[in-house]
């Protein structure tokens, strides 16, 4: 990939946009998928497998769509993305069982992994610069997923749980004239990389699978069911929502903050302190603190966003790959985020959620650990 100045930050700012509408659907469908499961067709085990199904393709469609991303360029990459994300919003809508979940949820995975790829290597081109331009792309990004939970929980209320998917498929179709209006010819650079295997993790890798476990795992699937307890179910969707909706508000407010920070008092510091809130959000949740918890977890989380590519950015010489180890990295996140909802969707008949944060809590805390006596 080869640009500069005002044609960088356009990239940037565009792709960014695309993933925000993109999103749209994929945030709505954690508030909504938990609790009215059946008018999906689904039981709730099903429903940890559907919220699994997108980061399991992942895991294996990085290597294959990063390739394909050499091959075609980004901007042909980001139409089809933008035209996939559109069909499977739709898809929701129309879901009455598995199979059409399913298919939904593939082609959801394989979108998101394909924007992921394009945004961090406009990101990343700069190393000095990583973590502001990785912080602003998630500022962007968080916009979409903000407003679908907030007005879109409100929709379910109005419309029913599948209707309002087919609304939202309208606004995503809008990533289609802006990825049409990317830079033309801008390819991600060919990679000269160490071979590196998947199932040797670094410490950071160890830290964001956690990370991912506990954040769109544990969390994303049993807020709304924690609300609903004290609550009726439309009132616990809308609870649920908000604060899932603060998962991306915080991340748009503390990933350009902290990357600013990090790209001046250098990553590593800023780091230890953000997964340090993070993991005492959880301990929060679990002791009963539940909005304050998932605040402050919600607010750091979203600090790590930016603070983990700047940290492998800043880690590495000016010559070598850094796409490389931010995209294991990514991987080893979506392993832990696809394991979250399914394990927790099981463990949620014999534990409960709160003790199932605490138990992400001491994970978080030994990771940290492992994290800072090898790195």
């Amino acid at each position: 990939m080869s640009t500069s100045g005002n044609q960088a930050w356009r990239a940037i700012i565009g792709s960014s946009s695309i993933m925000s509408l993109a999103l749209l659907g994929d945030a709505l469908l954690y508030a909504v998928l938990p609790a009215y499961a059946e008018h999906f067709g689904l039981t709730l085990p099903w429903v940890g497998v559907m919220l699994s199904a997108n980061r399991i393709i992942r895991v294996f469609a990085y290597g294959a769509l990063a390739n394909l991303t050499h091959t075609l360029g980004v901007r042909k990459m980001c139409i089809g993305a933008a035209i996939v994300a559109t069909l499977s919003t739709a898809l929701y809508g129309i879901s009455n069982g598995p199979v059409t979940m399913l298919l939904a949820r593939i082609l959801w995975g394989l979108t998101y992994a394909t924007l992921v790829l394009v945004t961090l290597s406009y990101a990343i081109e700069s190393r000095q610069s990583a973590g502001t331009r990785v912080g602003v792309g998630q500022a962007i990004q968080r916009i979409g997923p903000i407003l679908a939970l907030l007005c879109g929980a409100w929709l379910v209320g109005q419309v029913g749980p599948t209707t309002v998917f087919l609304i939202l498929a309208v606004p995503t179709a809008l990533a289609i004239p802006i990825a049409l209006a990317l830079p033309i010819g801008t390819k991600a650079k060919p990679r000269q990389r160490k071979t590196s295997s998947l199932v040797k993790p670094t410490p950071i890798d160890v830290l964001f699978f956690l990370q991912g476990y506990g954040v769109d795992g544990v969390f994303a699937v049993s807020i709304t069911l924690i609300f609903a307890r004290e609550s009726s179910l439309s009132v616990a969707v809308m609870s649920g929502g908000a604060l899932l909706a603060m998962r991306h508000f915080g991340e748009a407010i503390a990933a350009p903050l902290s990357g600013w920070i990090a790209d001046r008092h250098g990553a590593r510091r800023v780091f230890v302190i953000a997964a340090v809130l993070t993991m005492l959000g959880f301990a929060g949740v679990a002791i009963g603190f539940t909005i304050t918890g998932a605040l402050v977890m919600l607010l750091f989380r979203g600090a790590l966003a930016s603070l983990g590519p700047a940290v492998i950015a800043q880690s590495l010489k000016p010559d070598e790959d850094a796409l490389g180890p931010i995209a294991r990295m990514q991987t080893w996140r979506d392993i832990g985020a696809s394991c979250g909802p399914l394990v927790t969707g099981f463990l949620l008949l014999f534990v409960s959620a709160e003790w199932q944060h605490g138990i992400v809590a001491v994970l978080l805390a030994a990771g940290l650990v492992y994290w800072v006596r090898r790195a």
